[in-house]
This record gives structure tokens, sequence and C-alpha cells, in this order.
């Protein structure tokens, strides 16, 4: 009795125990539970739930069952503990509240792809049974706290995609377990820390795009576990560790777009379970190491964008699994090896590289070789220097989408049999020296969306099978010799997006199919022989932005029907015949470009085109416009182009234009504009060319335009201006061409255009200016094109700077008042090849080395020596003498003049006193008939010899003679006497 006593005793104490015991852990769970509660409700409070996805985080639901049923929250088996919070995906904003440090059990957090901003809370360094951080995909910011490193139980630390910056904490190392780091996509800068080394659980280490930089640590090769290493998208610099090559595990390695360099390590070709390698873009060098071909697995390999040398030592007979090969971007050199693609031993053998990219090389020899990888899907040779011609058996690659071979030396006609690659997608040609027509067989590609065959050599006719490619979308036949016509159906490319037939020899009309082709939104057709009217189906067109139609004959009036195009963007139908009214080319307000130079539209420009506010370039020149620049042009505040030259446009510029801050082109020249130059052009301070010559304003020059500091063409010529030429033009600095010829400019050449030392043409002739040449000119050291300033009232001598402009070719200044000697120096402008010194006062010989020069080049001057009249007495000095000595040498020379005249004059007399004396003395009478007419004149000398005249006619004359001469003789020698005695 009393054992059973004790028995049952003993039974009810045991009980009383253990409900002890459940009573004690009871209070504890709730006792966690509570502090979980008032911890969840702590980080509610700090997120914002847009979404109502913490709804039932709330009071009502604090019991044990109730908290472990809230939204993204997992409890242990007994329900004692918060194991995981998982708000991933749910719209939430704010930040990581501090209190997440309280939740002790936490095994996993997943707070991923939220709106979450703010620091990482250190206090996640205190959930020492966290095995899983994810943070990615947010928006934080600050430094990865070094507290992260005592998480020794952390499996996996994803926290990329965010704003976080500063170094990678070395502290990470001590994480032991570490499987999967993920820190891409941040801002982080600093080095890889050698610790990550001691991770030797980690299978991914995911850095790419962050501003890392330093070398590659050797550490990296205690990560013996690592399958995926991608630090893409850096600055990483240095060789690739050669240790790489141990780690055995690693099948993807991706380190593009950094700046490595050195030679592609060998041992990279012992990782055998490599499937992916990326080396893209950065500075490697030296050849493709032969090791990579025992990459059994490899699938991807780009190593493109380096400066890769030698030849491909790659082949698919090793890679057996290689899908894409990319080396593009390098320096290698030879001919695509056979073995890339070797013939197969029977038909149940094939290779798998689909993607062949050995774009921007070196490479030569045919593209033949390639006819045996039958599985390309994509094949890019472009810019390479590729020969021969484009073989017949290209049929043979069925499963082609993209041929790329643009920008080689490929000869030869484009077979037909490309019409059998019916899979065909893009066919890109351009830049070789193609020839002949394009095949009909073209039609039969249903699925071509791209063909680009512009700058060939091509000709023949567009042949209308081509609009069977009824998938086309741009078409391209850019610069060959394509004659015909534009096919009347074009318009079966429904699809078409962009036709380019520019610079080929098409005539005939526009089709009005192409009306048709609704999805096009780029015609380029200029630079043909196409003629006639614009269709009206055009209007139709109405995704069309860009319509290019210059340098053709086309003609007539604009469809009206075109005003619908509200799409338009760009207009050039410059150097055609169109007629009337440029008005339905302005239904879009979304004008950018417009260019109808050289046509014949008359009427008035339109108000509307003030509509078009983004309109950068409006070029109306050479047609017949009439009235005056509308004031709504003023609304244009993005045109920096505005060209209305050769026109009849008048009345006054409207003030409204200097609202054109933007504008670097203003030409009005050939127009019939009137009043003064504004002065607001200086307020322009954009503006690069200013031409407002041939027209009729007047007023001075306005000495705002030194405000235009980006000047660097102006001309106002052919104007009717007045006053001076404004000092301020010294502050265009930039100025290349001044041209204010054929006005009424008056006073002296500024000094201050010293400063435009980057003139190369500077015209001011035919004006009134005066005053000397400045010698401040000889600082213009770029002059080159002309130096004009004929038909003045400039004087002085031509100044001996002028010499310093070597680079002139042109000088001019002829019709002044220019005095003095031609410098020497004239002769060191070796570039001279045009020079006018003509109608100055100018004396004294000519330079000996400027007798290249014509006469014309020197006329209307006291000049001489070659090429005009030499000098005969030339001065010893070359100083020119003075006004007094010029007067004394002029009185001198009339007083010896005048003696010796008075000297001639007395002589005359003496003589002929003399001669009447000796005619008296000598004389035996003078006969006289009996009318007393005198007869004969006889002397006693010549009376012996006379005989009778009726008798002896012949001897009497000669007697006669013979006496005339002695009695001159004897006068003479009685002179001579007479003259030794005076």
């Amino acid at each position: 009795m009393s054992s059973i006593l004790s028995y049952l005793m003993m039974k009810k104490m045991m009980m009383m125990m253990m409900m002890l015991v459940l009573s004690v852990f009871t209070i504890t769970a709730l006792g966690d539970l509570s502090s979980n509660y008032q911890s969840l409700m702590l980080i509610k409070s700090d997120l914002v739930d847009p979404r109502g996805v913490l709804s039932s985080w709330s009071s009502q639901g604090s019991s044990t069952t109730g908290l472990c049923n809230w939204n993204g929250i997992a409890c242990s088996m007994s329900q004692t503990d918060v194991l995981e919070l998982n708000l991933s995906s749910s719209g939430l904003s704010g930040s990581i509240s501090s209190e997440i440090g309280s939740l002790v059990s936490l095994q996993v957090l997943d707070l991923s792809s939220n709106s979450l901003s703010g620091l990482i809370p250190l206090e996640l360094g205190m959930l020492k049974n966290l095995s899983v951080l994810l943070l990615y995909s947010n928006s934080l910011w600050g430094g990865i706290p070094p507290q992260l490193g005592l998480l020794n139980q952390l499996k996996v630390l994803r926290i990329g995609n965010n704003m976080l910056s500063g170094e990678i904490p070395p502290q990470l190392g001590n994480c032991s377990e570490m499987e999967i780091l993920g820190l891409a996509s941040c801002q982080l800068n600093g080095s890889i820390p050698n610790e990550l080394g001691n991770l030797m659980h980690l299978q991914s280490l995911i850095l790419q795009n962050n501003s890392v930089s330093g070398k590659i640590p050797e550490e990296i090769i205690g990560c013996r576990s690592l399958q995926i290493f991608s630090a893409a998208d850096n600055k990483l610099q240095g060789e690739i560790p050669s240790g790489i090559g141990t780690l055995v595990e690693l099948q993807a390695l991706n380190l593009a777009n950094n700046k490595l360099s050195g030679v592609i390590p060998s041992e990279l070709g012992k990782l055998s379970g490599l499937t992916y390698l990326n080396l893209l873009n950065n500075e490697l060098s030296g050849t493709i190491p032969f090791e990579l071909n025992l990459l059994t697995r490899l699938q991807k390999l780009d190593l493109s964008q380096n400066n890769l040398t030698g030849t491909i030592t790659l082949s698919t007979t090793h890679l057996k699994e290689l899908q894409y090969l990319v080396l593009t971007d390098n320096y290698l050199d030879g001919e695509i090896p056979t073995d890339l693609c070797p013939a197969a031993p029977d038909n149940n053998t094939h290779w798998n590289l689909q993607n062949l990219f050995l774009a921007g090389n070196n490479l030569t020899g045919s593209i033949e070789v390639l006819l045996d990888c039958i599985s390309l899907q994509s094949l890019d040779l472009s810019n390479n220097s590729l020969s021969g011609m484009i073989p017949a058996g290209i049929d043979r690659l069925t499963k082609l989408t993209n041929l790329i071979l643009h920008n080689n030396s490929l000869t030869g006609t484009l077979p037909p049999q490309i019409g059998n690659l019916t899979n065909l997608e893009m066919l890109a040609l351009f830049h070789n020296d193609l020839v002949g027509e394009i095949p009909a067989e073209i039609g039969k590609l249903k699925k071509l969306t791209l063909f680009f065959l512009y700058e060939n050599q091509m000709s023949g006719i567009i042949p209308p099978e081509l609009t069977n490619c009824s998938n086309l979308q741009e078409l391209d036949l850019f610069g060959n010799q394509f004659t015909g016509s534009i096919p009347d159906n074009i318009g079966q490319l429904q699809n078409l997006v962009v036709l380019q037939l520019r610079q080929n020899d098409l005539s005939g009309f526009i089709p009005p199919s192409l009306g048709h082709c609704m999805s096009l939104e780029k015609l380029a057709l200029a630079d043909n022989l196409l003629s006639g009217t614009l269709p009206e189906t055009m209007g139709s067109l109405s995704r069309l932005s860009l319509v290019t139609l210059y340098n053709n004959s086309l003609e007539g009036p604009l469809p009206e029907s075109l005003s619908s195009l509200q799409n338009l963007t760009i207009i050039n139908f410059s150097n055609n015949r169109f007629t009337g009214s440029i008005s339905p080319l302005l239904g879009s307000s979304s004008l950018i470009k417009l260019d109808l130079t050289n046509n014949h539209f008359s009427g008035q420009i339109p108000s509307m085109l003030g509509d078009s506010k983004q309109l950068l370039r409006l070029r109306l020149g050479q047609n017949f416009l009439s009235g005056v620049i509308p004031s709504e042009l003023g609304q244009l505040h993005e045109l920096g182009f505005l060209d209305l030259s050769f026109n009849q446009l008048n009345g006054l510029v409207p003030p409204e234009l200097s609202n054109c801050k933007q504008l670097s082109h203003l030409i009005l020249k050939e127009n019939m504009f009137s009043g003064t130059l504004p002065s607001w052009l200086g307020s322009l301070s954009s503006l690069g060319e200013l031409d407002l010559s041939f027209n009729n304003f007047s007023g001075s020059v306005p000495a705002e335009l030194g405000g235009c500091s980006s000047l660097i063409k102006l001309s106002l010529s052919d104007n009717q201006l007045t006053g001076v030429i404004p000092p301020e033009i010294g502050n265009l600095t930039s100025l290349n061409v001044v041209n204010l010829q054929n006005n009424n400019l008056s006073g002296p050449i500024p000094s201050s255009i010293q400063h435009c030392t980057s003139l190369y043409e500077l015209r001011l002739s035919q004006n009134l200016l005066t005053g000397p040449i400045p010698p401040d000119l000889g600082l213009l050291s770029d002059l080159q094109v002309i130096l004009d300033l004929s038909q003045n009232h400039l004087s002085g001598e031509i100044p001996a700077s002028i010499a310093n402009l070597v680079k002139l070719e042109r000088l001019n200044l002829s019709f002044n008042q220019l005095q003095g000697r031609i410098p020497s120096f004239l002769g060191l402008l070796t570039s001279l090849h045009r020079l006018n010194l003509s109608h100055n006062f100018l004396y004294g010989e000519i330079p000996h080395s400027l007798s290249v020069f014509p006469v014309d080049s020197f006329s209307g001057n006291d000049l001489c020596g070659s090429p005009m009249a030499l000098c005969f007495a030339p001065p010893a000095s070359g100083q020119r003498l003075s006004n007094g000595m010029v007067a004394g040498i002029i009185v001198a020379i009339v007083l010896t003049s005048t003696l010796v005249i008075l000297v001639l004059l007395y002589i005359m007399i003496r003589i002929w006193l003399n001669w009447r004396h000796v005619s008296v003395s000598v004389s035996d009478g003078e006969g006289y008939d009996e009318h007393g007419r005198y007869w004969k004149v006889s002397t006693t000398t010549c009376s012996a010899t006379a005989t009778s005249t009726s008798s002896h006619e012949k001897q009497g004359s000669s007697a006669s003679d013979s006496c005339i001469l002695q009695h001159k003789t004897m006068q003479l020698a009685d002179l001579e006497n007479q003259t030794k005695s005076y």
C-alpha cells in the first residue's frame, strides 16, 4: 500500500515538474515572439507600402499563430522563431530599419527588387544565423558595412544593382561559408580584396559594372570551387593571372570591358569545363593561344576589340561545341583558316558554329573556305581585305540569316544563287567592287528585311522582282550606276521604312505606287535624273520624316496633299525646278531642316513657318520669293542657319529675328532689303556668318557688331553704307573674311583690325577711305586669299610691314594716292600671284623681284624698270629729292636754255650780216629784163665759163651749178674766218 502511495506521489510530482517546464518554455516563447513583434512593427514603420502587402502586420495578429502567418514571415517548426523575412518585389520604399538586427534567429532576409533607399544597417552584422541576404535591385546608397564580415554562416550575399559606393570591404573574406557573392551594377571602387581568396566554397563572384580598378589578385586561385567569375565593365588593369588556369571548376569567365593588358594566358586551356570566355574590349596583345583549342566544352568565345595579332589558329575540329566565335576589331591577318570548319568526313558530322564574327581585321583571301560551316546563322566578315567573288556555292549555308560582307574588296557579280538563301534577313554588301546587275532571283528572299548594296559599281535596272521581298524594311542602293526607272510596283513593299536610291542614274517619274509604302519614314532619291512632277499619292506617306530629292530635274508645283505629312522633320528639294508656293511643305510643325535652294518657287514666305519651333536650318535661297521676311520667324528660337539670298525680298530686317539667339549663319545677300543695319545683330553671340551684301542698306556699320564674338565671315559689300569702319571690328578675333567693298565708307582703316589675326580675306575696295595704310596690317600673318584696298583715297607710302604677309596670294592697292617707292620687301611675298599697284603716285624703279608681274600692275605711276621702260639714269641714292632741290634744278635748266638760245640767235645774225657783205662785194651787176624783172646773177669768176644758153643748154646748166657751189664755198670760208676772229 505504501509503495502504491509512493508511486502515486512520485507520478504527481513528475507531472507538476513537466507542467512547470512547459510553463517556462511557453513564457520564453511568448517572450521571443513579443520581442519579434515589436521589432517587426518598428521595421514596418520605416517602410512605405502602397500595395498593402504589410496589411497583415498588425496588433490583432500578435499571437503566436498570427505573427507567423504575417505576409513574408516564416517561422520555425515550433513557431517560436522568425527564420525568414521575404518581401521581395513588393513595391516597398522607405528605408531598412536598424531593428532588423533584433531578429537574431533570422536565416533568410530578402528585400530585393523594391525601391528601398538609405544605408544598409550595420546591425545586420548581429544576425549570426543569417545564411541568405538579398538586397539587390533597390536604391540603397552608402558603403557596404564591414560588419557583414561577422556573418560566418552567410552563404549568399547579393546586394548589387544599388547605388552603393566605396570599396569592397576585405572583411567579406571572413564569410568562410560564402558560395555566392553578387556586387554587380553599383558604384564600387578600389581594388578586389586579396582576402576574397579565402572563400574556398565560393562558386559565383559577380563584380561587373562597377569602377573597380587595380589588378586581379593572384589570391583568387584560393577560390577553388569558383564556377562563375564576372568582373566585366570595370577598370581593371594589368595582366590576367595565369593562376586562373588552376580553377578547374570554372565554367564562365567574363572580364570584358576593362583595361587588361599583356597576352592571353595559355593556361586558360586547362579550364576543361569552361563554356563561356569573354575578354572583349581590353588591351590584350599577342597571338591567340593555340591551347584554347583544348576547351572542348566552350560554347561562346569573345576576344573582340583587343590588339591581338597573328593568324587565326582555332578549329571546330577541337572546339566541337563552339557556337559563337567573336574576334572582331583586332589586328589579325592572313587568310581564314581552312580547318575553321573543315569538310565533314561523313554526312553525320556537322559543326555547331552558328555565329562567326571576324569583322575589323586585316584578313585576306576568299570566303569560299567557310562554305562547310553549314550551321552558320550569322556571318560577319566586314571591314577586312577579303577579295575574290562571292562564290556561287554560298547557297550551301542554308541557315544563314545574316550575311555581312561590307567594306572589303569583293569583285564580280552578285550570284543568282543568293536567292536560295531563303532564311536570309540581312544582306550587307556595301562598299565593295561588285559589278553587274541585281539578279532577279533576289525576289525569292521573302524574309529579307535589310538589303544594303551602296557604294559599289553595280548597274542595270532595279529588278521589279525585288518588290516581292515583302518583308523588306530598308533598301539602300546609294552610289551605284543603276539606270532606268524606279519600279512601278514599288508600292508592294508596304513594310519599307527606308528607301535610299541616291546618287545613281535613275530617270523617269516617281511612281504613284510609292504612296502605298505606308511604313516609309525616310525617302532619299537625290542625285539622279528624275523628272516630272511629284505624285499626289505622296501625301499618303503619313510616317514620312525625311525626304531628299535634291539635284534632279523635278518640276511643277508641289501637290497640296503634301500638307498632310505632319511628321516631316527634314526636307531637301534643292536644285530642281519646282514652282509655285512652298506652303504644301509646311503641314508639319516638327520641321528641323528645310532646304529649297535653287528652284523657281515664288510668292511670299509663309508666316506659318514660325510654327516649326524646332527648325534648325532654313534655306530658301535662289528662288523668286518676294515680299518681306515674316516677323513670325522670330519664334524660331532654335534656328541656326537662315539663307534667304538671291530672291526678291524687300523691306526691313524684322527686329523679331533678334530672338533667334542660336543663329550661326544669316545670309540675306542679293535681295532688295533697305534701311539701316540693325544694332541688335550684335546680340547674336553665336553668329558665325553674316552676309547682307548686294542690298540697299544705308547708314553706318553699327559698332554693336563687335559683340558677335563668334563671327567668322562678315560681308556687307555693295550697299550704300556710310561713316567709318567701327574700331570695334577688332573685337572679332575669329574673323576669316571681311568684305565691305563698294560702299561709301570713309575715314581711316581702324588699326584695331590688327587683332583679327585669323583673317585670310580682307576687301575694303571702292569706298572713300582716307589716311595711310596701317602698318599693323602686317600683323595679319594668316591673310592669304586677298588684301584689296583699291579705289579709295589712301595716301602715304606702302608700309614695309606688308612684307610679313607671306601667305598672301593677291594684293590690290590700285587707284589710291599712295606715294614713294615700291618697297623691295614686297619681293618676300613668295605666294603672291596677282599684284595691282596701278594709278597711284608711286615712282622710281620697280624692284627686280616684282618684274614677273604684267605692266598693268604698275601703270598710272612714275615707275620704270622691268616690266616697264628701262631706267636710264637711276639715282645713286635711294632717297627722294626735296621739293627745293627739284625747283632749283628746274630754274637752272630754264636759265641755261635761255642763254643757249640767245647765243645761237647772235651767231645767226652775224652770219646773215657777213653774207650780205660778201654778196655785194663780189657782184658784177644784176640783170633785169625789159620789163624790169630780175633774171640773172653773174660773177667775174664764172663769166669765163659762161656760154650761150641757147646753144649749150646742158653745159650751161653744169656751169651754173659749179658757180653756185663755188660761191657757197667762198661764203663758208669767209664765215669760218670771221668766226675764228670772233
